[in-house]
C-alpha cells in the first residue's frame, strides 16, 4: 500500500504542470470548507515542520502545533466524505487519468495520499520569512473548533479571490 501511495503521490505532484491548458476547477465555499477541515491537521504539521527551526522555542507551532494537529485530526473522519468529493472534483479537471485513478481508490490509500501531499506541499512552499506571522495566526485560531477554523479559512480564501473571476492559485471559488 505504501508503494501505491508513493506512486499516486508522485503522479499527483506532476499533474499541475500537465493541467496548464485545462480550465481550473471550481469549489463552492462548502466544498472548500470540507477539504480544509480534513486537511488542517496535515497543513498544521507541515507548517510546524517548515517553520519550527526558524521560530523560537516558545512559539506556538513549536510548543502547541503537534497538540493542535492532533485535536483537529479527531474530526477528520467526520469531514472525509465532503473532502473526498472536493478532492475528486479537483482531480477530475486535470486533463489526465488522475480522476479515474483516485475515484477507484479505496479511502485509506486516498487519505494517505491527500495527507502526504498537503503536508509536503505546505512544508516546501511556505516562505520562511512569513513563519512568525503564520505562527501568530495559528495561535489566534487555535482556541476555535476545527470547523470554525476551516470556515474562516474558506471565507478568507473567498474574500481574497474576489474579482471578475475569483481565483486562488489554480482553484476557483464558486459563487455560493
Amino acid at each position: 500500500m505504501r508503494r501505491m501511495i508513493a506512486i499516486a503521490a508522485a503522479f499527483l505532484a506532476t499533474t499541475p504542470g500537465m493541467a496548464q491548458a485545462v480550465e481550473a476547477p471550481c469549489l463552492t465555499p462548502a466544498e472548500f470548507t470540507s477539504l480544509a477541515s480534513y486537511a488542517l491537521p496535515s497543513i498544521i504539521s507541515g507548517t510546524a515542520e517548515r517553520c519550527g527551526p526558524s521560530l523560537g522555542p516558545n512559539s506556538f507551532l513549536r510548543s502547541g502545533g503537534k497538540d493542535l494537529a492532533a485535536r483537529y485530526a479527531s474530526q477528520k473522519a467526520r469531514n472525509w466524505s465532503g473532502a473526498r468529493a472536493a478532492f475528486l472534483k479537483l482531480s477530475s479537471k486535470d486533463g489526465t487519468d488522475g480522476a479515474k485513478l483516485f475515484k477507484d481508490m479505496a479511502d485509506a490509500p486516498l487519505q494517505g495520499i491527500l495527507d502526504a501531499v498537503m503536508e509536503g506541499m505546505v512544508s516546501q512552499q511556505i516562505p520562511v520569512e512569513r513563519c512568525g506571522t503564520i505562527d501568530r495566526v495559528v495561535r489566534l485560531l487555535a482556541p476555535l473548533p476545527p470547523e470554525n477554523t476551516a470556515e474562516l479559512i474558506a471565507l478568507a480564501v473567498g474574500l481574497g479571490a474576489k474579482g471578475d473571476k475569483p481565483r486562488v492559485g489554480k482553484l476557483d471559488i464558486c459563487e455560493a
